[in-house]
């Protein structure tokens, strides 16, 4: 699955020059997020993880799926 595909790129957001990467298509299609979790699960199966940290608020989204795949904790961080 070309998970890029899934992410939109948002020009000049929320400043001129920046382009802002829209993860929201990913989030609402259930078998592209399954598929990024799945990525990155299997990146760090065995790499001793206890914990999975993610920073507000995409991380948390993020973070907490990936945790609960890997069998973790985790720790919300907030800015």
């Amino acid at each position: 699955m070309d998970l890029k595909s899934y992410i939109r790129d948002v020009p000049d957001f929320p400043k001129p020059g920046i382009i802002f990467k829209d993860i929201t298509p990913l989030l609402g299609d259930p078998a592209a997020f399954s598929a990024m979790i799945d990525a990155f699960a299997e990146k760090y199966a065995d790499a001793g993880i206890r914990h999975v940290c993610g920073i507000e608020s995409r991380g948390f989204i993020i973070g907490a799926a990936l945790a609960l795949r890997l069998n973790v904790g985790f720790i919300p961080i907030r800015k």
